[in-house]
């Protein structure tokens, strides 16, 4: 058995996988591949609303809010965002507390104003500033909730009353949020909702035809809105991976249930982290992610010798990102405790060989 802790494509439950690699062959006794029917069939439209459904159902989405399945990743949204809510000569609030953040800024930058009211890279980005002013003048307020390389994770929104816009790609779905905090959310499917390919956007509608701009339409939120999502041929086969996605969740308990796995699991792992006299980790303890475990060995030059190890124990994906170094867990819904245990277990037998 792998053990999959890697940071970028999800993992998935195996039998989501199961029932979609039978959908490419025979897309529910259609006799035709999930492939290749008709994005305007009624079969591939039942789908979207099933999906939409699912994400209002388990995120408790408000009827004021649409919900879009968008493509270009969060990188898209990076630049939809100040062209649908920053207007001409406006000013933009960001947050910076990452790579993913400081991309986020760079691009609102090219289409106005924008004031970074907090960052934490002073410190490698390796803690979530507090106590920070968001000028009540701003359009809005962007920031990035999980920091994948870093290994933090914001719990708490920041207190403001301007509209909060939230790239939520790497925690989306792992823990209860209350939507109605946010104007905004948008998250890259491939984390904890499905594969690569579909962007999950979920909007108020009443922050929409704010900026003046006379945009591209698709770069417009509300062209998408009006045609359902399918105002160009939509990411297919991704909305139907991920619908399998939510109703496994759903046939979890919902998100309630598996936050608490996910406590369990990062805990699990933390404390041996904590524990072991071979390892530490990088980010402060009170901003620690749920989603991505960060941590170094205390001698460096053992770390090659620790990701042999890993690599024989089919623990897969653990290598750090270069700009931090170490290693990396990312232990995202599917990712089981005996994943963590195998990890652990990992990491006990390296103290017991050189203790």
């Amino acid at each position: 058995m792998k053990h999959n802790f890697g940071a970028g494509p999800c993992i998935l439950p195996k039998e989501v996988f199961q029932e979609a690699s039978q959908a490419v062959l025979d897309f529910n006794n259609t006799g035709l591949s999930i492939l290749e029917i008709s994005h305007r069939s009624k079969e591939f439209e039942e789908v979207v609303v099933e999906t939409e459904r699912l994400v209002r159902e388990l995120l408790n989405v408000p009827q004021n809010y649409s919900v879009l399945f968008l493509q270009g990743g969060a990188s898209q949204q990076f630049a939809m965002v100040p062209l649908n809510l920053l207007p001409e000569g406006g000013k933009a609030a960001y947050f910076d507390t990452g790579v993913w953040a400081t991309k986020a800024a760079k691009e609102a930058k090219k289409i106005g104003q924008v004031e970074i009211v907090a960052s934490s890279s002073d410190k490698n980005y390796n803690y979530i500033p507090k106590g920070f002013e968001i000028p009540a003048d701003s359009a809005y307020f962007h920031y990035t909730s999980n920091n994948t390389i870093y290994g933090t994770e914001v719990f708490e929104k920041p207190t403001t009353s301007v509209p909060t816009v939230v790239d939520m790609s790497s925690d989306i779905l792992s823990r209860v949020i209350d939507i109605t905090d946010y104007d905004l959310i948008y998250a890259g499917a491939q984390k904890n909702m499905g594969p690569a390919g579909v962007t999950l956007v979920i909007i108020k509608d009443e922050i929409l035809g704010r900026s003046g701009r006379s945009l591209p339409s698709i770069l417009d939120y509300e062209p998408h809105i009006k045609a359902g999502s399918m105002y160009n041929t939509p990411p297919v086969y991704s909305i139907y991976v991920s619908m399998l996605n939510l109703r496994w969740l759903k046939a979890k308990g919902g998100i309630s249930v598996i936050e608490q796995e996910n406590i369990v699991k990062a805990r699990t792992l933390y404390d041996e982290i904590e524990r072991n006299p071979f390892f530490k980790g990088t980010a402060a303890v009170e901003d620690r992610s749920r989603m991505n475990v960060t941590f170094v060995m205390e001698n460096s030059d053992l770390e090659a010798e620790f990701l042999a190890l890993s690599k024989e124990r089919n623990l897969i994906g653990i290598k750090g990102h270069r700009s931090v170094g170490g290693f990396r867990a990312s232990i995202y819904n599917a990712l089981s405790i005996t994943s963590i245990n195998a990890l652990v277990d990992a990491m006990r037998e390296f103290e017991e060989k050189h203790k």
